[in-house]
């Protein structure tokens, strides 16, 4: 680890996630991952690192951040050294945070009304729920319902519902007509 790699947490709108802010790129642009149960290396060296830590359900991470998502009875303060100890063990192994038996759900055949909603969620979307620690990615579009898996703090989150209705799927509609509604699957 060089003397000048950093790292921070931040609380995101989820009490059960914190946001660790890297000073250098976890994954490479535009790939994200999610996982919520526990991984072998083979899937995600990162994850499942993170998930040695007691009381971890969740780990999320692109860019330059990683999304821990502890249980409701586990207490930050109890695990946090922990999580920090498991990102820089990672940093420091120079692993790449994916590992070959990793399998991307989010690859999908393309359509023109897809490729539309593709655009506005990578373009608008995603990078504004990642301020918060989380991501949102296609699952599906069928019958004017785009389906997305909410990753990250987005997971759980107290706040997640008025995200679909009043940020997502209205930015969608706005956009793009054929759609009706955004659902998490």
């Amino acid at each position: 680890m060089s003397s000048s790699f950093r790292m921070h947490a931040e609380r995101t709108p989820n009490p059960e996630s914190i946001k660790w802010v890297l000073s250098q790129p976890v994954a490479p642009d535009g790939v994200s991952a999610s996982f919520k149960e526990p991984v072998g290396a083979d899937v995600s060296p990162l994850a499942a690192r993170i998930f040695t830590v007691d009381g971890v359900v969740g780990v999320f991470f692109a860019g330059n951040f990683i999304t821990a998502t502890k249980r409701e009875d586990v207490e930050w303060t109890d695990i946090v050294d922990s999580l920090a100890e498991a990102i820089k063990g990672f940093v420091t192994s120079k692993e790449s945070p994916l590992g070959p038996s990793y399998d991307d759900r989010a690859a999908h055949p393309q359509g023109d009304v897809v490729e539309r909603i593709r655009k506005v969620l990578e373009d608008e979307i995603r990078p504004a729920v990642a301020m918060d620690g989380g991501d949102v990615i296609f699952a599906g579009f069928e019958n004017g319902v785009v389906e997305v898996y909410l990753q990250g703090a987005c997971a759980g989150c107290p706040g997640a519902s008025a995200t679909l209705r009043f940020g997502i799927e209205a930015r969608l509609r706005e956009e793009i007509p054929e759609v009706t509604s955004v659902v998490s699957v």
